[in-house]
């Protein structure tokens, strides 16, 4: 009795902002999911097997807090390139990702799309560049095709890095979206690196939020190693679009604990001090603590989802890089939305 009285202490102490029980675990197995990806595309680069694969160690909280508030078969996601557990959050596939990994012709693009450049019009995932900020006016378009057709409820949902704050897209987009109060959430994750530069050789203001206020619009910041506080900060400002508040530019502050992709050394910039010490505040195992601490699951039940999300991505590698390359004769196909050699028409 007494330990049932002092797990109910423990529950009734903690904010969860209306999550259950399956919610939180359900955060957690995305943000787990996401890493053990990630680490999988780093071994398989490393093996030789794929040439590239992107990181976001650091990111899990945000992301995954994130795609809770996230409305499926209504809202819109615009991502960016180090979105990988926002999308997995939404209903990617751990084999999905890891046909795009493999540039295999089951692929959703048939292997013709960058590494970790997904798209879905069934979960409302919106195909991106890789250019910095480019995906901002697609964001806004799709924002305003939204109030433009009076589909009222719905909303996009857009993400970048701190560095794209610095790009001329990233202004026009957040301009006019303000302009014409479009439902749409800017949410930065700053990770204070724009590949090897440090927030404070990019922008004199290092809080990004702030800038909210010369649009006219909210500007909210969050603890980006926190999923629930995440959760809540998106939930709020995706309920003001839908609900024709306008736009909100949310910032999450969190880290990037490896390198820009495979193909960067950050050694070369910063130290292994600074992301050690970083590293004490990773979300990945701290929620998990929280959980286990709050008894929404045992440790037990962490191991198991564990090793259930191991089993699953060790399955898809195996499935995915047993497929087939795509076939040369289908080099124009996928490319167009309608016929594959518009040019000959």
């Amino acid at each position: 009795m007494a330990l049932e009285r002092t797990e109910s202490k423990a529950r009734a102490a903690f904010e969860r902002h209306g999550l259950s029980d399956e919610q939180l675990v359900a955060m957690l197995r995305t943000m787990l999911m996401q890493r053990t990806l990630e680490n999988r595309g780093f071994q398989l680069n490393r093996q030789g097997k794929i040439p590239f694969a992107s990181a976001s160690e650091g990111h899990e909280a945000v992301q995954a807090g994130a795609a809770t508030a996230f409305e499926r078969g209504k809202d819109i996601l615009v991502p960016y390139y180090r979105d990988l557990g926002l999308e997995l959050g939404i209903g990617l596939e751990p084999y999905e990702v890891l046909l795009s990994l493999f540039a295999r012709a089951a692929d959703h693009s048939a292997g013709r799309q960058f590494p970790h450049h997904y798209a879905s019009r069934e979960l409302g995932l919106h195909t991106i560049s890789s250019v910095i900020a480019a995906q901002l006016p697609h964001a806004v378009g799709a924002a305003y095709a939204l109030q433009y057709r009076g589909e009222r409820g719905r909303a996009v949902l857009t993400t970048f890095g701190d560095g794209a704050t610095s790009e001329g897209e990233w202004h026009e987009s957040v301009n006019f979206a303000a302009v014409h109060r479009l439902p749409i959430v800017f949410l930065c994750e700053n990770n204070e690196w724009a590949i090897s530069t440090p927030l404070a050789l990019q922008m004199g203001q290092p809080d990004v939020y702030k800038r909210a206020t010369g649009y006219g619009i909210p500007g909210i910041v969050v603890n980006g190693m926190d999923p629930i506080a995440c959760y809540a900060a998106v939930r709020e400002a995706l309920e003001r679009a839908r609900s024709g508040g306008g736009p909100t530019l949310v910032e999450a502050k969190c880290y990037r604990f490896l390198s820009h992709t495979t193909d960067d050394d950050d050694r070369t910039y910063r130290s292994r001090a600074e992301v050690a010490e970083r590293r004490k505040d990773d979300p990945v195992p701290g929620f998990e603590r929280l959980l286990i601490e709050r008894a929404v699951l045992s440790e037990q039940d962490a191991e198991a989802l564990k090793r259930s999300v191991l089993e699953e991505v060790n399955d898809a590698t195996d499935r995915a890089e047993a497929m087939a390359y795509p076939a040369s004769t289908t080099l124009y196909e996928r490319v167009y939305a309608e016929s594959w050699q518009p040019w000959r028409e």
